[in-house]
């Protein structure tokens, strides 16, 4: 039975796009449709992935966009999904074998559920590192989604989750945002969902430290702000304020964490203070050894104070 929509943005990933596909080919007998959002492009994404999905006889659809952002291209996707089930997954990642077949055998053993939440491994710029598997979810919708966004249950990635279309609605990304557009996305989900957990993984979510920490460095404050007021209005689904507070401290934290490293001291101090401090012990001490390196550093850099009638 084909059950699944596959969801896939893609700008410029001609070097990934066969390989993500091909990741896919095992689960084709339950795949009604593979959606692949070209954003943009300029290189030969669309080509390779219509020569590769051709070879490996899976039933793709290119939907050309001009969104240049990774949401607004699964948006258009979503709005064209006609199956029961939706599986999102980025062109630089890849499927693990039996993984789509794993989630979909949870739903139809708990025939409540309408999001599955599986393991997933972790590649750091190209090297295997820790699976993770979820935990930490409840029976109560609005917990889940509330402990979610203040960090205190672990992270899913986009790849990790199947949800039902009927689930989804018409629930939308945020667009225009540098960062977490898949967290406040996940959380309205979670604030209506019933979840049944997988703990075998089912992709490998490739990860660039570097590219990551790029999207805080640039225009971090007009950045902040722009994704301050979509995190804002996940208020409109019953989540509570003290967890969107918690969660602007946590990616506040990141923000400085990446400006203390490339040696802006004055953006890492502007996004440690007054921000709200972490709730989660670890996070709380983290901010606070951060604030105390902070001001070593710029009492070590501080020019020496020059005496009156010295020599």
């Amino acid at each position: 039975m084909r059950a699944i929509s596959v969801v896939i943005p893609a700008c410029n990933a001609a070097a990934t796009i066969a390989a993500t596909l091909a990741s896919l080919r095992s689960e084709a007998e339950i795949i009604g449709e593979i959606l692949l959002v070209d954003d943009a492009s300029t290189d030969s994404t669309a080509t390779i992935a219509r020569e590769a999905a051709a070879q490996l006889s899976l039933p793709l659809r290119v939907l050309p966009a001009n969104c240049h952002d990774a949401g607004g291209a699964r948006n258009v996707a979503l709005t064209e999904a006609v199956h029961p089930w939706v599986y999102l997954i980025d062109a630089d990642d890849l499927h693990l074998r039996g993984g789509l077949r794993a989630l979909l055998r949870k739903a139809r053993e708990q025939p409540e559920a309408d999001m599955i939440v599986g393991a997933y491994r972790r590649r750091v710029n190209g090297q295997d590192r820790q699976i993770k598997v979820p935990n930490g979810y409840r029976a109560a919708c609005l917990a889940n989604a509330s402990a979610y966004v203040k960090g205190d249950i672990r992270s899913v990635a986009v790849g990790s989750v199947l949800a039902s279309r009927t689930l989804i609605g018409e629930t939308r990304f945020p667009v225009g945002l540098a960062y977490d557009e898949d967290t406040l996305f996940w959380a309205r989900l979670m604030s209506k969902a019933s979840l049944a957990m997988v703990s075998q993984p089912v992709m490998v979510y490739e990860v660039s430290p570097m590219r990551s920490d790029d999207r805080f460095a640039l225009n971090p404050v007009r950045r902040f702000l722009d994704w301050r007021r979509q995190l804002r209005t996940l208020t409109d689904c019953n989540i509570p304020m003290s967890a969107l507070k918690a969660r602007e401290g946590l990616v506040a934290l990141k923000i400085a964490r990446v400006h203390y490293a490339r040696g802006d001291l004055d953006t890492a101090a502007r996004f440690l203070w007054p921000r709200p401090r972490p709730k989660r012990r670890s996070e709380a001490w983290r901010c606070l050894r951060y604030r105390f390196k902070l001001a070593a550093r710029r009492r070590l850099s501080a020019p020496p104070i020059q005496l009156q009638g010295a020599l």
